[in-house]
């Protein structure tokens, strides 16, 4: 095997596997921090966010926090790999994302090939993120999957 293809697999495999992780944003050491992060504390943003649905953006990270999706059936020059095997483009995308912009990302590999299928799965994960990133998707399916989640979607696209 050749030193790039051995360089590229120790990379995404020494120590904790993957290129992302989730790291608390507020204090988590005392008990106290613990019931505000959790309950009974949490009940107050969720009551605040249920009369205001904007106030999602103030009380969690809904506003810096996109989704990175993709059904692997165009992985970069690999032709259709599958959701899985696009799991590493999608935690790459990620890691760009929070390293040149602070934006933080969840991954979401979708086993959905049918694009109606693709774009419910989507759709339903509109509350969660303030943006959905499209990646790695087949043409023509691409096209169609990108203008329906644009029209029906109140969240920014890309």
């Amino acid at each position: 095997m050749d030193s790039q293809f051995d360089n590229a697999l120790d990379y995404h495999s020494q120590g904790r596997p993957g290129k992302i992780e989730v790291v608390p944003t507020k204090p988590t050491q005392t008990k106290r921090d613990l019931s505000l992060a959790y309950s009974p504390g949490v009940a107050e943003p969720c009551e605040e966010i249920f009369k205001n649905p904007q106030d999602a953006y103030k009380y969690t990270a809904k506003g810096n926090l996109v989704a990175v999706i993709s059904n692997g059936t165009a992985v970069l020059g690999l032709g259709n790999l599958g959701p899985l095997a696009s799991k590493p483009v999608m935690e790459g995308k990620g890691v760009l994302f929070k390293i040149f912009a602070d934006i933080d990302v969840f991954d979401i590999e979708v086993d959905a090939n049918d694009p109606q299928k693709f774009i419910d799965v989507v759709k339903a994960l509109e509350p969660t993120f303030g943006g959905i990133n499209l990646e790695d998707i087949k043409a023509p399916e691409s096209f169609l999957i990108e203008e329906t989640l644009k029209r029906e979607m109140k969240i920014p696209l890309m």
